[in-house]
């Protein structure tokens, strides 16, 4: 009896220390993830700086050069704004393949369900940065640029946000399930699939319908707020501009669902902390939303009131992610007293 329990003690010491060390590797991972996320939403902000700056022809209608040169060499202010948000992207380019061969090498090591989801998370992103420079790049060659007005453009301006928020996704999860080892529930319930995507499409569609009002605002300036109120009824207007007054509306609807989801998935799982910080988190950063939206249209839009209203877009856009994470994510299995009396190895 002593001896099958000396026997179980050592095997469980190997256990955990095996599992100590891959964890630390792991650990360190996930922080590199995280700064992988941050300098994406800093790419995606200095993009929203280049479309509302008027620079996206900075380089002109050239691409992989910049009217013509490698490096511009008289570079005008648009244009130093155009290469620099290029540069941002090659930087990228470069921490999403030091992201992938990570994740591989985690993968030849670990051989287990965890580390190769980690890799399926990581090849998603690297493809969808990929998709992200193509799209910036159908802009820039078929000259949907700064303030070209064309029938294609509020097409390809939606699908650069669904590719943004699509690519967050993946690196969100990659962050998430390298921090700790955890799976999801294996049949979660139908309801609560169904609100969660329906809040997923409904930020979809708010961002698109920014989008679409960014872009409106851009191309046809208003000097005061009753004069863009008076373009978004007059059938004389653009479709982009009578389409933008959609976009407030679905802030509000979607803004109260959020929070509405958020407080109901805390309801069901109290005990896990996560949820609970998440669904906080998602509830002030929809009202800080809310309110500076508010602002920047009563402002008429300044760029910096931009910036900062794409920036809260993406964090309400990650923290759902993360909250809904969280909630899926399986209850985790406390040892048995028998095993350890018994001697079993507990599987982890």
């Amino acid at each position: 009896m002593m001896r099958a329990g000396a026997s179980f003690l050592t095997v469980s010491k190997s256990d955990i220390l095996s599992k100590m060390k891959q964890e630390t590797k792991l650990d360190r991972f996930a922080k590199y993830a995280w700064y992988v996320l941050a300098w994406n939403v800093v790419v995606i902000v200095w993009g929203v700086f280049l479309r509302a700056s008027k620079s996206g022809d900075g380089c002109g209608e050239h691409w992989l050069t910049c009217n013509g040169e490698l490096v511009p060499s008289a570079p005008q202010f648009k244009t130093v704004i155009e290469f620099s948000h290029r540069m941002t992207t090659v930087i990228d380019g470069f921490l999403m393949l030091i992201l992938l061969i990570w994740a591989i090498r985690i993968w030849q090591k670990m051989r287990d369900r965890r580390s190769r989801i980690i890799l399926y998370s990581v090849i998603g992103a690297v493809f969808f940065v990929i998709t992200e420079a193509a799209v910036g790049a159908g802009l820039v060659l078929t000259g949907n640029t700064a303030v070209a007005v064309t029938d294609t453009r509020p097409f390809w301006a939606m699908g650069h946000l669904v590719n943004t928020f699509v690519l967050l996704v993946f690196l969100v999860m990659t962050v998430w399930l390298a921090k700790r080892e955890r799976q999801f529930a294996a049949r979660p319930e139908r309801k609560v699939v169904v609100l969660v995507a329906i809040a997923f499409a409904a930020l979809l569609l708010v961002g698109m319908s920014g989008t679409l009002a960014a872009l409106s605002n851009m191309l046809f300036p208003s000097a005061s707020l009753a004069e863009g109120i008076a373009k978004d009824f007059s059938a004389s207007s653009n479709v982009v501009l009578r389409l933008r007054l959609s976009h407030p509306i679905l802030s509000v609807l979607t803004g109260v669902y959020l929070i509405f989801l958020a407080g109901w998935l805390k309801s069901r799982r109290p005990a896990s902390g996560d949820v609970r910080w998440w669904s906080g988190a998602v509830s002030a950063l929809v009202v800080i939303q809310i309110a500076f939206g508010a602002a920047t249209l009563l402002s008429l839009g300044p760029i910096v009131m931009q910036l900062g209203h794409l920036f809260l877009a993406d964090m309400v856009w990650i923290a759902v992610i993360f909250l809904a994470a969280n909630y899926f994510a399986a209850e985790p299995e406390m040892p048995k007293v028998e095993d350890l009396v018994s001697g079993h190895p507990i599987e982890s």
